[in-house]
């Protein structure tokens, strides 16, 4: 147990039917004698570790399963923001394209004037 559970005896559980049937089975000459298990015992923890397992999967299983599902609507929830955050980023990525584009034609307009008007303006931006 202590090999299992650590030192502290108290965090120990009462009884572990895997290691019962590991230490009971192992198939030594002490075999159900080291720990006074009788086959009768062994059969029995047996049918605990096998009836206990099944009853914890299933209940493990159903838990998982809701978990999932919540995993997997939280997921579509941000899978949808990103898609929007995604397409409202790239509405201001066009349009701060088209300011510059606008920004560039009207410097060069102002370039123009001062050149056609024969004196250099100083630059306005």
């Amino acid at each position: 147990m202590r090999e299992r559970y650590g030192d502290d005896i108290l965090t120990h559980p009462k009884s572990d039917p895997d290691l019962w049937m590991e230490v009971g089975s192992s198939g030594g000459p002490d075999k159900n004698q080291v720990y006074g298990l009788s086959n009768t015992t062994a059969d029995n923890l047996r049918l605990t570790r096998s009836v206990s397992t099944v009853g914890s999967s299933q209940s493990i299983s159903s838990s998982q399963s809701k978990e999932f599902v919540a995993l997997q609507q939280h997921t579509a929830q941000l899978t949808e923001k990103y898609d929007h955050l995604s397409a409202e980023y790239a509405q201001l990525k066009a349009s701060h394209a088209e300011q510059r584009a606008e920004y560039q034609e009207l410097r060069e307009m102002v370039m123009n004037m001062a050149t056609q008007s024969g004196t250099c303006a100083p630059n306005p931006f």
